[in-house]
C-alpha cells in the first residue's frame, strides 16, 4: 500500500512548518519572536492604563499599539493561509484567542475602552510550552484535560449539590439571622453560605445569634469536605487517562497533542508533519 502525501503545496507546507511546528529550527525561531511581540503589547497596554503615562506618551502608545495589530493581523491571516482547513483553526481554541488578539484595536475607534482588552493577549504566552519543548507539561495538560473531560458529570452533580446546599444553608440563616442581622433575602443568605463553604471569610456579613453561630460551625466544617471532593474526582480519572503526548500539531484538523511514534492524526488520519 502506498505511503499516504500530505495534500499541502510546498509553500502552505513550509508556511505551516514555519508558524505551527514548534519542534522545528523555524519554527522555534517564530515562536520566540512571537512571545516576544506579545509580552510587548501586554506590557505597552498596562503601562497605557497608567493615567500619568497615558497623558504624556498617549500617542506613542496608540501608535505602538497598532503596529503590534497589524503585526498580528498579518500573523493571523498566514496561519489561515496554512493549514488545509482555515475555518477548524479559526474556530479552535488557539484560533479564537487569535481573532479576539486583535479585534479590540478595530473595535476602539467605536467603542471607547475597547483597547483595554488588549491584554487577552497575555493568554497567547501559553505557546511557550511549545516554544521550549515543555511536552512533559504539554502531556500532562493533556491528561489532565481529558481527566477533566471524563469526570464532567460527576463534576456537574457535585456543583449542583454545592448549590443546593448553598441554598438551603442561606434560606436558614435567613429565618434564624433576619434582616436586623444583615441577612435581608435568601439570595444574600446564599452569598454568606458560599463565601463560609469555600473558607474565603469576607467577615462583611456574619451571624449574631447563638443558633445561627451554630449553624455557621457546622457549614464551616462541611466547607472543608466539600473542597476535597473535586480534587478526589479528577485524581482518580487521572490515573486511567495518563498517556504522553508531544506539542504536534495536525495540519488538516488542527488537533495537538499525539504520541510520539504517531504516522497519522488520532482525530482525522491525516499525515503528521516531522
Amino acid at each position: 500500500m502506498p505511503k499516504q502525501e500530505s495534500s499541502q503545496s510546498p509553500w502552505r507546507s513550509k508556511l505551516y512548518e514555519i508558524i505551527f511546528e514548534a519542534e522545528t529550527t523555524n519554527g522555534k525561531l517564530f515562536d520566540v519572536l512571537l512571545i516576544f511581540a506579545i509580552i510587548l503589547s501586554v506590557l505597552t497596554v498596562c503601562l497605557e492604563s497608567i493615567e500619568n503615562l497615558k497623558v504624556q506618551f498617549g500617542t506613542a502608545f496608540l501608535y505602538i499599539e497598532w503596529i503590534f495589530t497589524i503585526g498580528f493581523t498579518i500573523e493571523y491571516i498566514l496561519r489561515l493561509l496554512s493549514v488545509q482547513r482555515p475555518l477548524s483553526y479559526a474556530l479552535s481554541f488557539y484560533g479564537i484567542i487569535d481573532l479576539l488578539a486583535i479585534l479590540p484595536s478595530y473595535i476602539a475607534p467605536f467603542y471607547s475602552g475597547a483597547q483595554s482588552l488588549h491584554v487577552i493577549r497575555s493568554i497567547r504566552l501559553i505557546r511557550i510550552f511549545r516554544l521550549f519543548k515543555l511536552t512533559r507539561y504539554v502531556g500532562e495538560g493533556e491528561v489532565l484535560k481529558r481527566a477533566l473531560r471524563a469526570s464532567r458529570h460527576k463534576i456537574i452533580i457535585f456543583l449542583f449539590t454545592v448549590l443546593s446546599i448553598a441554598l438551603f444553608s442561606g434560606a436558614l440563616l435567613y429565618l434564624v439571622e433576619g434582616s436586623e442581622h444583615g441577612f435581608t433575602s435568601i439570595p444574600k443568605g446564599m452569598y454568606w453560605a458560599i463565601v463560609t463553604m469555600t473558607t474565603v471569610g469576607y467577615g462583611d456579613l456574619a451571624p449574631q445569634t447563638d443558633l445561627g453561630r451554630t449553624l455557621a460551625s457546622f457549614i464551616m466544617i462541611m466547607g472543608y469536605g466539600i473542597i476535597a471532593v473535586p480534587t478526589g474526582i479528577v485524581t482518580a480519572e487521572i490515573t486511567h487517562a495518563n498517556r504522553g503526548t508531544n506539542t504536534r500539531t495536525c495540519s488538516k484538523c488542527m488537533k495537538e497533542g499525539h504520541e510520539y511514534d504517531a504516522t497519522y492524526c488520532r482525530a482525522c488520519g491525516e499525515v503528521l508533519s516531522l
